[in-house]
């Protein structure tokens, strides 16, 4: 099962609004559960670079199934996935990526968010995954 046109912008909805809450600028990515882009928004003034961190780190929550933060762990040095970072035509390993997952448990996309410090794309994030996750 996959994400909805409408499911992902409810996400990113959500997601916008705690960002405005929070006064950041942000760069906000929702994929499917095939990991393809189903919708973006920049926001005025965000940053130019994380609009494809954004975006990385949503495919990189859906490609592993787990958030961007805890792959980072899992890859310093001597960690069991140490330079995965490289894979898959660059992933992102620090958080603001958070997989997204239906009523069945299934992941059926991801979002990433991108513009400010991790923890706050992280807790942006967060409000996009909580608005379609109902928690």
């Amino acid at each position: 099962m996959g994400i909805t046109l409408a499911q992902a912008q409810t996400a990113l909805q959500a997601a916008h609004q705690k960002a405005v809450d929070m006064n950041v600028k942000m760069n906000i990515a929702v994929v499917d559960a095939g990991a393809n882009l189903v919708a973006f928004i920049r926001m005025d003034d965000a940053w130019l670079g994380s609009l494809d961190i954004s975006i990385k780190k949503a495919k990189t929550a859906r490609f592993f199934d787990m958030p961007t933060g805890a792959i980072g762990g899992l890859s310093q040095p001597g960690g069991p996935l140490f330079n995965i970072e490289h894979s898959n035509g660059g992933l992102i390993t620090f958080p603001g990526g958070i997989p997204i997952k239906g009523r069945s448990g299934g992941v059926m996309g991801a979002i990433g968010v991108s513009g400010s410090t991790v923890e706050d794309d992280h807790a942006v994030a967060e409000a996009g995954v909580q608005a379609l996750e109902g928690k």
